[in-house]
């Protein structure tokens, strides 16, 4: 596969050309080391009698992971603890995870446990490789980055999305760059506030 397009928001990709360099290069390596060809499944047409081939995201996101795996890129979680009271959770945010409950409860509260995973993390770095549901990478783009973020667990994101070329022949329904490109300049240069990179790939 190739990269296509990328865009650089708030400096993620020069970040990551001065500070991460190699990391940069093994997601480069990666997408490019991925033959798109070796993973079609048959499709019905609208008449039984007629197939098609298209690219399958399940076989094309094991593909990913299993080369960025074997760079020791790992998933990885942050756990923290919220509240009903909206005051209370705004509060407890700011503190270390392992006292959020126990503030929670002295002030009369129940704690409940969440999180918050990224697929890819290596070196202060996430990576998301989205063939998922098209509602996943805002989710990403604005939930999940950022919460690493703010958390000071990473310093850039690096989003992985098909382009329009590719979206169109793959198994089932996925985001595609142009489209995602458009919802992160529309919001002005400074939201989300997490450096990111968007990369669009094709066959």
């Amino acid at each position: 596969m190739r990269i296509v397009e990328t865009y650089s928001h708030l400096g993620g990709e020069e970040f990551l050309l001065v500070r991460r360099p190699t990391l940069l290069q093994e997601v480069k390596d990666t997408i490019k080391n991925i033959d798109v060809t070796a993973h079609t499944k048959s499709v019905s047409g609208s008449n039984d009698q007629l197939h098609q081939q298209l690219f399958s995201t399940n076989a094309l996101k094991d593909e990913f992971a299993k080369q960025l795996c074997e760079s020791s890129w790992r998933k990885r979680s942050s756990e923290f603890w919220v509240a009903l009271d909206t005051e209370l959770t705004r509060t407890v945010a700011r503190m270390p995870v392992e006292i959020q409950p126990r503030v929670i409860k002295l002030q009369g509260a129940k704690p409940i446990s969440a999180s918050i995973t990224v697929d890819f993390f290596k070196d202060r770095t996430a990576v998301q490789f989205q063939f998922g549901h098209p509602s996943n990478v805002a989710h990403d783009i604005f939930v999940t980055y950022m919460n690493f973020y703010v958390s000071d667990a990473i310093d850039v994101g690096i989003e992985i999305l098909p382009m329009k070329e590719l979206e169109t022949q793959m198994s089932s329904g996925v985001p595609y760059y142009e489209r995602d490109l458009l919802n992160i300049i529309r919001q002005g240069r400074g939201v989300p506030a997490v450096p990111l990179v968007l990369m669009g790939i094709a066959p």
